[in-house]
């Protein structure tokens, strides 16, 4: 099985190497091709992967080919290609917004094998969420083999393509809001004299921790909330200030705009 990337910015990069890490490729088995040679060339001496300028070449070498591009570039990378894809070829898509009927649209029908995906940033160091669904005529075996590429840098879960857009709120561009979390929570404990390097590790230790609560024990997210808060105690006041500033609110609505922000572009 040959795999194919058409762009190895940060998060083709860290696909390739999730998918480096699970074994199931060989570095000879993946190529990628990108504008950028300075690019190519320090991801070839990394992860000792084919590379090429054209993608066309890299279309042709692949079983799978993953089009790891930013949106803005989509229809651009699609026409490259378009000579050397084949029917039999498995095309994975990672941009928000394009939809599978865009994509076979702007094809003129080529391209009708396909996977969406929508991944994000924390792939880059094996902890990534993946949300994907796919064309009529991709099987489900072909999804499970695509899956078992991302289980080295994500957890992945199958949903309709009417969710994708809430899945690029909910988990596609949320890191960016947890990471302004962690950083607010920094910049209050360096106010109350804590070195900023160790205000950063308690505050992304606390996120990390809760997180992993939330997933392993499968409680609901206010019981364990609960669970911290004792009768006239500090945490109970620090989440009244919380609701009181419309943190609940916040959040909601900047999921909503991001939401309408992937179904329009």
């Amino acid at each position: 099985m040959n795999i194919g990337f058409i762009g190895c910015g940060n998060m083709g990069s860290a696909m390739i190497r999730g998918i480096l890490k699970t074994g199931k490729v060989m570095p000879e088995n993946i190529m990628a091709s990108d504008k950028s040679s300075v690019l190519l060339y320090s991801r070839k001496e990394e992860l000792r992967i084919r590379i090429s300028s054209d993608n066309e070449e890299t279309a042709e070498f692949a079983d799978i080919l993953f089009l790891a591009v930013k949106p803005q570039f989509y229809e651009e990378a699609i026409k490259s290609m378009m000579d050397a894809v084949t029917p039999e070829k498995l095309i994975v898509s990672i941009a928000p917004g394009k939809t599978l009927s865009w994509i076979k649209e702007t094809s003129k029908g080529k391209l009708d094998r396909v996977i969406r995906m929508m991944p994000n940033t924390p792939a880059m160091v094996g902890e990534g969420m993946i949300g994907l669904c796919k064309s009529d005529r991709v099987s489900d075996d072909e999804m499970e083999t695509v899956r078992g590429l991302c289980s080295g840098f994500a957890r992945t879960e199958i949903v309709d393509e009417h969710l994708m857009d809430v899945v690029t709120a909910v988990s596609g561009s949320s890191p960016a809001y947890v990471f302004m979390f962690i950083e607010a929570m920094a910049d209050a404990a360096v106010a109350g004299g804590m070195p900023r390097d160790k205000a950063y590790v308690f505050a992304a230790q606390a996120v990390l921790g809760s997180a992993k609560m939330v997933l392993e024990t499968g409680k609901h997210p206010g019981e364990l909330k609960d669970m911290v808060c004792s009768p006239g105690g500090t945490t109970i006041e620090a989440v009244r200030v919380l609701e009181k500033c419309g943190f609940r609110s916040a959040v909601i609505e900047c999921m909503e705009k991001c939401n309408e922000r992937s179904r329009n572009i």
